[in-house]
């Protein structure tokens, strides 16, 4: 009996430790940080060795518009230093002109948590009222100061990454020191540069009856020189000599809500695709797409610009925008900001076939590449045969540039990086799509579908931030780099 009661008791006692090892939150929480740590290491480790499996590009690489100087301010403490409260009904504006309308614009974004980078890009028509905000943003001492504009900032990477750059950009003479000497610069020096304000929020960050679900920026500016693409004719001369490999063209969503004189804007997105259609087709063409809030622009973009290109760089939102603008006509001001890998390959397929029927014609292009980078993956789609190689090596490229822009080091700090896609997705929303498990060995999925072959790369979140500007500018430009022949 003594014994046979002994036994049930000592069974009765490993039950409990065993409940208590289980249904511990405490050890299931260091168990479930163990495994995420060891996936995270295989995963680094993985698209570290595609990086490194690559010899560094040689790439001649011709790049405009634009060129501005960023200010980066805390949204909240400007939005205190000017005294601006959140308002009771959020409502979207085209352009700003009155700082109420910059506070419904603000908190309408702020609200939705909309994508970053440039998707929130707004010209402020008041003159007065920009010199405020911008005085009021200097005066603040966490305001940084950065080399701003999408061509400029993609023109840096691919000199830091070995390619040997024109850039048609226009800004101070001091600004311009701050470029690597592979980069050579067409514009002529600016007495003043022209002022992007971003004002950015983090993740949680409350305003008034509002909190953001994501970090984000809006950003807003005055700028009257960036619109009129004023070293287009530059670029035209230069690139019949310098024979790039790409030419890349960016920040056309400075032309958006722009007071042009009737007709002049027409006439410069006309004066671009002359350019691009006397570019020769052995130099592969790239547009860095952005946030349009004005159709008949995005319209007239399509119509110039994106049937004579070759590929299409864009992030979460801009490439929803760019369904709804090929498909009804229209733009969506909002997405998700966190979405989901089937929907967005769905998408990308959308976009790639309507563009694949476009007639090559009057020197149009029919598209072989398209990249959408997101903060939980990188997808890159390219069509089998085309001049594009190394797929696979530019998404992970694209992945650890990301990582590495927004930590500020070029070294990837574990403790400061977390994954937040999921160890398995569908291909597709379609009913038995394909599903793929993420091999931590060899972190990038690559497939083939009809003509074309698909590779997707983790994102390398980092979760300290130290810049958020001209993220996607470098992530894009890294990984169209690594395929530039």
């Amino acid at each position: 009996m003594f014994s046979c009661s002994w036994k049930s008791a000592s069974v009765i006692a490993l039950g409990a430790m065993l409940l208590a090892y289980f249904y511990n939150p405490s050890m299931w929480s260091r168990h479930d940080d163990e495994d995420q740590a060891k996936r995270l290491d295989q995963i680094l480790t993985g698209l570290l060795r595609a990086e490194k499996g690559l010899e560094p590009p040689k790439a001649k690489v011709a790049l405009g518009f634009g060129g501005c100087e960023d200010l980066v301010v805390n949204a909240k403490d400007l939005l205190e230093k000017v005294n601006l409260a959140a308002p009771d009904i959020p409502k979207h504006h085209n352009s700003v002109d009155t700082m109420d309308e910059l506070a419904e614009l603000l908190a309408y974004f702020f609200r939705h948590g909309a994508a970053a980078e440039y998707e929130l890009l707004r010209y402020v028509s008041n003159d007065t009222l920009f010199d405020l905000l911008t005085k009021a943003s200097t005066s603040l001492p966490e305001t940084k100061s950065f080399l701003g504009g999408n061509a400029p900032v993609m023109a840096r990477r691919m000199a830091n990454e070995g390619a040997e750059v024109i850039l048609a950009s226009r800004f101070t003479k001091e600004l311009k020191e701050t470029l690597p000497e592979a980069v050579k610069v067409l514009g002529s020096d600016l007495e003043e540069n022209d002022i992007h304000i971003l004002l950015e929020y983090s993740t949680g960050t409350r305003w008034g009856k509002y909190t953001a679900p994501r970090a984000n920026r809006l950003i807003v500016h005055s700028d009257n020189s960036n619109p009129y693409l004023d070293t287009l004719e530059l670029l035209e001369t230069e690139i019949k000599t310098f024979k790039p490999q790409a030419l890349v063209v960016g920040g056309l969503q400075m032309m958006d809500n722009f007071p042009y004189k009737e007709g002049y804007r027409k006439h410069r997105l006309e004066k671009l695709r002359n350019l691009l259609t006397a570019t020769p087709s052995k130099t592969s063409i790239h547009f860095e797409l952005a946030s349009f809030t004005d159709e008949k622009l995005l319209q007239e973009i399509i119509e110039n610009v994106v049937y004579y290109s070759d590929s299409l760089g864009m992030n979460e939102q801009e490439l929803p925008n760019l369904v709804s603008m090929l498909t009804y006509g229209n733009i969506s001001l909002a997405a998700d900001a966190y979405p989901r890998i089937a929907p967005v390959l769905d998408q990308m397929r959308l976009v790639y076939n309507l563009l694949r029927k476009t007639d090559t014609a009057g020197g149009k292009r029919q598209i072989t590449r398209l990249h959408v980078h997101t903060l939980a993956y990188q997808a890159i789609m390219t069509t089998k045969g085309s001049a594009w190689k190394n797929t696979m090596h530019a998404a992970a490229k694209a992945s650890l540039t990301a990582h590495r822009h927004v930590c500020g080091s070029k070294y990837i700090d574990q403790r400061k990086t977390r994954l937040i896609m999921d160890e398995s997705f569908t291909t597709s929303k379609a009913q038995a799509s394909k599903r793929i498990l993420v091999q931590e060995n060899r972190p990038v999925s690559c497939w083939e579908e009809d003509d074309f072959e698909i590779c997707l790369a983790p994102g390398l979140v980092c979760t300290e931030v130290v810049q958020t500007a001209g993220g996607g500018d470098n992530i894009s430009s890294a990984g169209l780099l690594v395929q530039v022949q």
